[in-house]
């Protein structure tokens, strides 16, 4: 997910511990302690990205790919950077010492937020398309949700309104406010979300924004609620919409074996759908690749009318109104097998690719981009045949092992 979710979520899981503790005789103390909870929870939840710093390791793409969302994103690695954050709040900010030093219960409370934090960023990386492999090194597959869009609004309009809600000087509070409403209309004007989505999501702020008036927790309760809730529908609408890509490509492609089917949510809207099949062909020791979007009640909005900046715009033959297929690609196994045998640059690119795209010396991985346009994972490998082997590279399962068994 986003930097923006993170930290939001972050903030609310602060929230939620200070005011689960009792009650605080001292106002000062008080003070420095949600400010200490809320500090705690906010980079405990974006901690994990900092392996940012880490992708000079290897030459692009090759850095970004295998090192984000990689050894920091794991439960194990989780554990020394607690230790990490929580050594930076005790020798950078006296405040925090004196509590952490001083309060058992505030003590327990900032290390629960901590590993609590880490485990959130990577519960919601897990829910994209993009995926992590969070039990390395005892199971090194990556994993996919394949249900939210990496940057969802629903989440920044429940918890942000919720947060902004309880900021004490009035000025700010409806600044932040008015801030977090701005970008979902923004963001449909630019054509990334539909209409009904955005009433959506002002429905959303108008709920948590009745229960915040209610006072104590129920606002951020009640965001927390919505999120969730978001989650589940769009978990039942991915079901759905891979029931019936299977039944289109059984009648597309009869007798082939799905290998893969990633799908990618459209922001903030459970009826639009982009995704990919991967499928092995058996006999004729080929596979195929291919792209396509999908609306799941044609009747509300027809697949034409999903966002076209995430592929909603039919680019190809497929079911009217339902399902737009609008790339193909074949490839041959026993090519893919010779090019990771000969080119380790393509070798280490496997160990992130889920669709991949091999056309003129490039690999790329569609999950990101239109078919032949380049992205942040294009990897120009044979013009990188001849140079020198990276390393490190990290051991994560290939997640194409099957088209190279």
């Amino acid at each position: 997910m986003d930097n923006l979710t993170h930290s939001l979520v972050g903030l609310a899981l602060g929230e939620l511990a200070n005011r689960a503790l009792p009650a605080h005789p001292d106002p000062h103390k008080a003070r420095t302690r949600r400010r200490v909870l809320l500090a705690t929870g906010a980079l405990a939840s974006n901690f994990p990205d900092l392996d940012l710093v880490l992708t000079p390791l290897l030459a692009p793409p090759l850095g970004y790919l295998l090192h984000h969302r990689g050894h920091t994103h794991t439960l194990l690695y989780a554990l020394p950077q607690i230790a990490l954050l929580l050594g930076l709040l005790w020798l950078l900010w006296p405040g925090a010492r004196r509590l952490m030093r001083d309060d058992r219960v505030a003590r327990n409370a900032v290390l629960a937020t901590s590993a609590l934090g880490m485990v959130l960023h990577l519960s919601l990386d897990f829910l994209n398309v993009y995926g992590v492999h969070p039990f390395h090194p005892l199971d090194s597959r990556w994993l996919y949700g394949d249900m939210v869009f990496i940057v969802e609004p629903v989440f920044w309009t429940a918890l942000g309104i919720a947060l902004a809600l309880l900021v004490p000087n009035r000025v700010l509070r409806w600044l932040f406010a008015a801030l977090i409403l701005a970008a979902p209309v923004a963001f449909t004007y630019l054509g990334f979300l539909q209409w009904g989505s955005l009433a959506g999501l002002l429905m959303v702020a108008g709920v948590v924004a009745v229960m915040a008036r209610r006072g104590g927790s129920a606002g951020l309760v009640t965001a927390i609620v919505a999120c969730l809730g978001f989650i589940a529908v769009q978990g039942v609408a991915g079901h759905l919409a891979r029931e019936q890509i299977r039944s289109a490509l059984a009648q597309l492609e009869p007798g082939s074996r799905i290998l893969d089917m990633p799908l990618s949510a459209f922001p903030s809207n459970p009826l639009c759908w982009s995704f990919a099949t991967i499928t092995d062909n058996g006999g004729a020791e080929s596979y195929a690749v291919r792209i396509g979007a999908l609306s799941l009640a044609p009747g509300v909005s027809d697949v034409a009318a999903c966002p076209a900046r995430f592929g909603g715009a039919p680019g190809g033959a497929g079911l009217e109104g339902t399902l737009s297929w609008k790339y193909k690609e074949h490839g041959s196994l026993a090519g893919v097998r010779a090019l990771q045998q000969d080119n380790c640059h393509f070798d280490g690119w496997l160990r992130f690719a889920r669709v991949p795209s091999l056309i003129d010396g490039k690999a790329t991985d569609i999950r990101f981009s239109a078919p032949g346009v380049d992205n942040f994972s294009t990897l120009p490998y044979a013009e990188m045949a001849d140079r020198p082997c990276p390393a490190p590279v990290p051991q994560w399962a290939r997640p194409r092992q099957d088209l190279l068994d």
